[in-house]
């Protein structure tokens, strides 16, 4: 488990992780190069030839997670069911073991069946994507001291999924070609405290919470991107029903759109605009003691054509408070856009399909965080896509109690890892 504070992280366990690999898959190991970086993994197939590399990305590492409320334990991998709704229950089986095994599966066969790719492959398995990222930055950074500069990256990130866009019946294969930045933003007030029981009008925490629900009150303006506008034509000349029209006349209706998205759901009002939400509090440490200082985190997720200076001033505007100190922390803009044509679009695509055909393939702007931002630095194709078929209660599962994943989708999934593979 990742933790913010690393003091408090078991690394023993991600040091037994790493050594059981060899063992696991050792056509793998003993066919590819790999490379420990701090406790994140690197590793090299050779190709044929020497042409542009590309890096499949996952992380190992995942959030905490205790005992209660699961309906099975959190880390004992438990299987139940049968066939189709076969499922593997546990923490990190989405997000994010479940694609590093599916990888690992992938390239174990196609070393056993003797093949070799055309050009250099790298997977790239980063430790503490759920916190900081310095895994993946760090290697990142070392490809480039390498020059190495990949023809496409592939991470985590969209998935498989069904009715989540009104009117379009197909499964939707959706693929990030950028994601939103995300920064840390604290709200601090300070001020003389005392005893509680002889308050002041306004303490600390008045203000901060007033600071909150004036943020609250005043959300970013709603966007629609080229890659937004993309995603709505492409799913559009999918669709039935009168949204059809709507749809694909999306560039000349975009206050229409940008409308519908602010209503249909928390996941497409995110779509479109700069979010916000306060995630931490702290104020006293005493119940009967006036706080000198009441903190608020807001974890904030900017939108792609938007940046941390320009969030950070809507906040300042929409607190209208200079008794609130607002500073940002690990701050992070959004990413460059990929391409959503060409050659390694097309090449991801064709990977897809040749295992989902009844997909619809588009664009999007990944909502979260990956450790892909870290190698837009070298790469100008870098995607999100994991290759599953996941539920919208599967998706609930992410970062929550349940997380699971089906044992048939999981095997697709590898395919489409040996899919794209055999393209490399």
């Amino acid at each position: 488990m990742s933790r913010n504070d690393v003091s408090e992280t078991d690394w023993a366990a991600f040091d037994r992780f790493a050594d059981a690999l060899p063992e696991l898959y050792p056509a793998l190991h003993a066919a590819l190069e790999r490379e420990r970086h701090g406790h994140s993994l690197l590793y090299r197939w050779r190709g044929r030839g020497d042409g542009d590399p590309t890096v499949l990305m996952a992380h190992y590492d995942v959030v905490p997670a205790t005992e209660e409320g699961w309906t099975h334990p959190p880390f004992a991998a438990e299987l139940t069911g049968e066939g189709e709704q076969r499922l593997l229950w546990g923490r990190g089986a989405i997000d994010d073991k479940g694609a590093v095994v599916a990888i690992l599966e992938a390239v174990e066969a196609l070393v056993r069946k003797g093949f070799q790719p055309a050009d250099d492959v790298y997977l790239s398995f980063g430790h503490d994507e759920e916190t900081v990222g310095s895994g993946a930055r760090g290697i990142a950074a070392v490809l480039r001291e390498r020059g190495v500069r990949p023809a496409l990256v592939l991470d985590e990130g969209g998935a498989v999924v069904e009715r989540i866009f009104p009117g379009v019946s197909a499964p939707i294969a959706v693929v990030g070609v950028s994601e939103k930045g995300i920064t840390s933003v604290r709200l601090t007030v300070e001020q003389h405290g005392g005893h509680a029981s002889t308050p002041p009008r306004m303490t600390a925490t008045v203000r901060l919470a007033r600071a909150i629900t004036r943020l609250n009150a005043r959300p970013f303006p709603a966007r629609l991107t080229e890659t937004n506008l993309r995603m709505v034509e492409t799913l559009g000349a999918h669709a039935t029903g009168p949204l059809r029209a709507v749809f694909t006349r999306a560039r000349r209706l975009q206050p229409v759109l940008r409308w519908v998205f602010g209503r249909l759901s928390d996941e497409t009002r995110a779509i479109v605009r700069t979010t916000t939400a306060v995630t931490q509090l702290r104020g006293s440490l005493a119940a009967n003691a006036l706080p000198e200082t009441a903190e608020a985190v807001v974890n904030t997720r900017i939108a792609v054509g938007s940046s941390v200076a320009e969030t950070l001033g809507h906040l300042r505007r929409a607190i209208r408070d200079d008794a609130v100190r607002i500073e940002a922390v690990d701050a992070s803009e959004p990413s460059p856009v990929s391409p959503s044509e060409g050659p390694q679009w097309e090449r991801l695509a064709a990977a897809i399909g040749a295992v989902h055909p009844r997909a619809v393939v588009t664009p999007y702007v990944m909502l979260g965080a990956s450790d892909s931002r870290h190698f837009t630095g070298i790469c100008d194709a870098v995607y999100r896509f994991t290759p599953f078929e996941l539920s919208a209660d599967e998706r609930g599962a992410l970062h929550a109690r349940d997380e699971r994943i089906r044992v048939a989708t999981w095997l697709r999934g590898i395919s489409v890892y040996q899919a794209l593979l055999r393209t490399s």
